[in-house]
C-alpha cells in the first residue's frame, strides 16, 4: 500500500539538539541526556504525534582532531542498538532507525542485532548503513587514517549483500517448535551461506530466525556518487540533503534514474531531506531565537569545522581570508558532500570565518523558522512538489524545538491532510508503503 501522505523521521545527532552547540541553549538538558527517561519522553511525544520513526545517528569516534573540538562538541553518545533497544519496550508503533557503520562493524554482528532488535520491537527496525567518513573513528579499529572512499562504499554493498543473505538463511516458516515429533526447525529452510569474497568470509546461517520484516528498513545517507548508487541499489529511505525545492525535484529525478538502472521502481525509494525547524509564536521570535543561537558558537569551533570538512588545518590561516585550494574531490576520503558544499562556498569568495558561522549555525541542511502554518507552508510545497516523500526532522535544540513541532506543527500537517492522523497497521515496511522482500534461498 502506498503512502499519499509524508514519512516524518525525528532525528538524535547530539542529544541536546542538532544544532552545534545545543547543549548551551539555557533550557537544553543536562547530564539526563545519558539516561532512559529522557528518550522514552521524547519517543512518546513522536509516537503521541504519529512520527513515522525516531533516527539515531552515530560516530564510533570523539571528533577530537583539532584541540578545542572536545571542548565545545557535544558528540559523546550512546550505542545506537543498546538505546533502541530500549525504546523498543517503551513504544508499540514508532519505527527504530539505528546508525551502524559497515567499515567497522562486521556482517554477521550487525544482521544478528538488527534481526534481534526487528524480533524485539515486531517489525520496527531499520538499520541506517553508513560507511564513516572522520580519521578519527578510522584510528579507533587499527588505521592511521580514514578508509579510501570507493572501497568504503565497495565494502558496505558486499557487507549489505552478506547481511540480506543471512536474513534470509532462515526461510519464513522454519521454526516449527514441534514438541511431538522433536523437530525445532525444517532443515531445508535454514541455510548456509556459504559467502567468500573480496572483504569477506562468511559461512552462516545465523542464529537468529528470519526478521518480522524480512529485511529490516534499510536507510542510506550518503549523497557522494557511491552514496547515492549504494542507496539506488539497496536502501529503502534515502536521507538526502537538499536546499531548495527545486534542488530536491532535481536530486529525485537523478535517483529515480539511478533507481532504473538497477531495476528498481521510483516508490521502492523514499527520500527524506533533512530539515532544521524552529516554531515560534511569530517569525520575529524564530528569528531572534536563530540569532541567539548563532552568538554560543566559539569562533575557534567554526573554524575547526572548517578544517575538518576540507582536511586541511586552516587555523593558522587569515580568518577574514579565503578558504585554501582544496583535495580533488574524486581522491578524497573523507565526505565528499561536505567538500564539495566547500567548493560552491569557495566559488562565492567568502572568508574562512563566513564559512565558519555558516557550517557552525546551519550545517548542511536547510533551517526553517516561522509559526507552525510557515513551517507547515514550506514542508506542503517541497511534499506536493515532488521534492521528496517526507522529511528527517533535525531539531536545534531538545527537547524544546522537538516537543513544539509535534504539538504544534503536526496539527496543521494532519489538517491539510499530509501527515497521518494515525498509525497504519503492520511492520514498519508496511507502515511506510515498503514490499517485504521475498526471501533469496525460497525463490530459488
Amino acid at each position: 500500500m502506498q503512502r499519499d501522505d509524508m514519512i516524518l523521521s525525528a532525528f538524535f545527532f547530539n542529544p541536546q539538539g542538532d544544532h552545534r552547540v545545543s547543549w548551551r541553549y539555557p533550557t537544553a538538558p543536562g547530564h539526563e541526556i545519558y539516561g532512559l527517561p529522557y528518550f522514552q519522553k521524547l519517543a512518546e511525544v513522536a509516537e503521541a504525534a504519529r512520527f513515522d520513526a525516531v533516527f539515531i545517528a552515530d560516530h564510533v569516534a570523539m571528533w577530537d582532531t583539532f584541540p578545542s573540538n572536545v571542548a565545545h562538541y557535544a558528540n559523546a553518545r550512546l550505542e545506537p542498538i543498546t538505546l533502541l533497544s530500549a525504546l523498543a519496550a517503551v513504544t508499540r508503533d514508532i519505527g527504530l532507525i539505528g546508525t551502524v557503520s559497515a567499515s567497522y562493524s562486521e556482517p554477521y554482528n550487525t544482521a544478528r542485532a538488527f534481526a534481534s532488535l526487528d524480533h524485539l520491537s515486531m517489525g520496527r527496525a531499520a538499520w541506517n548503513v553508513v560507511t564513516s567518513g572522520m580519521n578519527e573513528e578510522a584510528m579507533n579499529f587499527g588505521r592511521d587514517g580514514n578508509i579510501e572512499h570507493g572501497y568504503r562504499y565497495e565494502r558496505a554493498a558486499e557487507f549489505l549483500e552478506i547481511a540480506k543473505d543471512l536474513w534470509d538463511s532462515w526461510e519464513d516458516g522454519a521454526v516449527l517448535l514441534d514438541k511431538a515429533t522433536g523437530f525445532f526447525a525444517e532443515p531445508s529452510k535454514v541455510h548456509r551461506i556459504e559467502h567468500e569474497g573480496k572483504h569477506f568470509k562468511v559461512r552462516g546461517p545465523l542464529n537468529v530466525p528470519r526478521p518480522p520484516q524480512g529485511y529490516p528498513v534499510i536507510v542510506q545517507a550518503g549523497s557522494s556518487g557511491d552514496g547515492k548508487n549504494l542507496a539506488a541499489k539497496h536502501a529503502d529511505l534515502h536521507f538526502a540533503v537538499v536546499r531548495t525545492l527545486e534542488d530536491g525535484v532535481s536530486y529525485r529525478r537523478e535517483m529515480n534514474a539511478l533507481l532504473a538502472s538497477h531495476g528498481r521502481e521510483p516508490d521502492s525509494l523514499k527520500i527524506l531531506p533533512g530539515i532544521l525547524p524552529i516554531v515560534a509564536g511569530s517569525r520575529e521570535e524564530a528569528q531572534e531565537k536563530r540569532e541567539f543561537l548563532e552568538t554560543l558558537v566559539p569562533e575557534r569551533f567554526g573554524v575547526d569545522l572548517v578544517s575538518s570538512w576540507c582536511g586541511t588545518d586552516v587555523s593558522h590561516l587569515p580568518i577574514d581570508g579565503p578558504l585554501p585550494e582544496l583535495p580533488d574531490e574524486s581522491t578524497y576520503d573523507g565526505q565528499r558532500s561536505n567538500l564539495a558544499r566547500l567548493k560552491s562556498f569557495k566559488q562565492q569568495n567568502l572568508s574562512i570565518r563566513e564559512v565558519a558561522r555558516r557550517l557552525s549555525n546551519a550545517g548542511a541542511v536547510p533551517m526553517v523558522a516561522g509559526r507552525p502554518q510557515d513551517i507547515a507552508d514550506e514542508m506542503e510545497a517541497w511534499f506536493k512538489g515532488g521534492a521528496c516523500d517526507g522529511f528527517n526532522l533535525m531539531f536545534p535544540v531538545l527537547p524544546e524545538d522537538w516537543l513544539n513541532f509535534a504539538e504544534q506543527v503536526v496539527p496543521e500537517l494532519q489538517r491539510r491532510g499530509i501527515a497521518q492522523p494515525s498509525y497504519r497497521h503492520g511492520t514498519l515496511r508496511d507502515k511506510l508503503g515498503l514490499a517485504r522482500p521475498a526471501n533469496r534461498f525460497a525463490a530459488s
